[in-house]
């Protein structure tokens, strides 16, 4: 009988990772670890095993160490978030809103360790680097916005005055805060329902504002001739107008007739 040699099993196929796809590896594994502790805890160690690396390899994508790497991390979920802003002039004001909220919301569902480390993590370390990376995303998102509000002085345009941009860049901050609390939360309520609260947030703060302040006051103008009963400040006045009927009785007796 002749005996048959066993035939090895197949080796796993290998693939040599490019430069930038071993960065962006390193950076995946980093931004996982530090989006849960401080980045002075999280060891270089810990970042090559979280990876399946070695330390070597670490070093040398990162010879400045875990300084250089945490900034690295920062730097790349901060220009992954920025992207998520941008969003053509077409449309009503509210719903070009809107859709930016739909991405920077799948952003955070699908990048929860990356957005944590972006915004918890900035704050926690007290470099310029940093705080510039941070607060970057931040100036970008605000500008955004003022451009659909017509207020970035583009051509035929004017600047958004101090009223408008500190109640524009308190807006921001507030959708980082809920957007924070949304993952604290296990990501209730859906992502829908939390981006049209968003929405009427913006909304009732440029109401809010416009009632002192006549740049924002023109801004409302605008904004409301371009919208539609469908959309967010549609639906938002057609809830709100029975509150504020209500309130009918703190407003001023009209002065009686001779």
């Amino acid at each position: 009988m002749t005996s048959t040699a066993a035939v090895p099993p197949p080796r796993a196929t290998y693939r040599r990772l490019s430069v930038e796809e071993r960065r962006a590896q390193l950076l995946l594994a980093a931004l996982g670890l530090f989006a849960h502790r401080a980045p002075d805890e999280v060891s270089l160690d810990e970042v090559a095993v979280a990876a399946g690396v070695s330390r070597p390899l670490v070093y040398r994508y990162f010879p400045g160490g875990r300084q250089q790497l945490y900034e690295a991390a920062l730097g790349s979920a901060a220009e992954e978030l920025t992207q998520c802003f941008t969003e053509p002039e077409t449309g009503p004001p509210t719903e070009r809103v809107a859709r930016v909220l739909d991405r920077y919301l799948r952003f955070v569902d699908e990048h929860d360790t990356g957005f944590s480390a972006l915004l918890r993590g900035g704050s926690v370390v007290e470099t310029s680097r940093t705080t510039t990376i941070v607060d970057g995303v931040r100036r970008a998102a605000a500008d955004e916005i003022l451009r659909h509000l017509g207020r970035m002085g583009g051509t035929g345009e004017k600047p958004a005055g101090p009223r408008l941009r500190m109640m524009v860049r308190s807006w921001i901050a507030a959708v980082e805060a809920a957007s924070l609390i949304w993952l604290d939360d296990g990501k209730q309520p859906a992502a829908a329902e939390l981006r049209g609260w968003l929405v009427d947030h913006l909304i009732a703060l440029l109401t809010a504002t416009a009632a002192t302040d006549p740049e924002t006051a023109t801004v409302v103008h605008d904004l409301l001739a371009l919208e539609r009963s469908a959309g967010p400040a549609g639906q938002l006045a057609e809830r709100v107008i029975p509150v504020v009927v209500e309130a009918a009785h703190l407003l001023p007796a009209a002065p009686a007739s001779d």
